[in-house]
């Protein structure tokens, strides 16, 4: 049998695709983390009202609740997540202390703007032990910073309020245009969550953070517009092969 393939003819070059840079730098995240120590866990992405919010201390008049804010499926009982922190409700539900997990992916909620996506994602983790305090918090939060931006980053700890977390911290790192960006929240777990998963919260004391993701991904590779990441434009998205 002839071959007919003309061995002179013009080499058919293929574009190979690449894996996006929000998946990339999730996983590159991911697996830092779990160099540290940390489990890895998943969750479902359509939760029940009682594990995204009742388990977490978020009370039932929060504007987090509202339909402005979540979207709900379904039931009213069923929303898209708002974060990840229903993982570590169902991980501390099904483990006992010492623990210490993570859990990334998408999440929802109803926000679009140059620095806001309705859908977004986050990597969150928990450690639940005996005196855990705010200063280990802190030293872990350091460690994960200079290990994403190099050691001479700028960051600061502000003051914030979660009802799962108390104290609570929101942290910011300075951008090479000199502006200020939040690129993840923390605290110690609130003692009302941990009663909830059925942990001694007398004896055990937890710290608990998150990380937005595509927040990270626009400071790691100087990307003005959040929506940039999501609008198919294969001469942007060729730049992070």
């Amino acid at each position: 049998m002839s071959n007919n393939k003309d061995i002179f003819l013009p080499y058919k070059t293929k574009d190979l695709g690449s894996i996006h840079p929000i998946n990339h730098m999730k996983d590159s995240i991911m697996s830092l983390l779990a160099s540290f120590g940390f489990e890895i866990v998943d969750g479902p992405e359509v939760e029940t009202e009682k594990f995204n919010f009742d388990m977490l201390n978020i009370k039932k008049t929060h504007p987090a609740r509202q339909m402005h804010d979540t979207f709900y499926v379904e039931k009213k009982s069923n929303v898209l997540r708002t974060h990840t922190s229903p993982v570590q409700i169902r991980g501390m539900l099904e483990r006992k202390p010492p623990i210490a997990f993570i859990s990334g992916g998408k999440v929802y909620r109803k926000d679009d703007d140059s620095t806001h996506l309705p859908m977004f994602h986050q990597v969150e983790g928990i450690l639940v032990d005996e005196r855990v305090s705010f200063a280990q918090l802190k030293d872990l939060i350091y460690k994960i910073v200079y290990s994403l931006f190099g050691d001479d980053v700028e960051l600061r700890f502000r003051p914030s309020y979660f009802p799962f977390t108390e104290p609570s911290a929101e942290v910011d790192i300075l951008s090479s245009e000199g502006k200020w960006l939040e690129i993840l929240g923390c605290g110690i777990v609130n003692p009302i969550v941990l009663e909830n998963c059925n942990i001694d919260s007398k004896k055990y004391s937890g710290l608990a953070f998150g990380l937005g993701i595509e927040r990270i991904a626009m400071l790691k590779h100087k990307v003005n517009d959040i929506r940039e990441f999501y609008k198919s434009n294969l001469d942007f998205l060729s730049q992070f092969k």
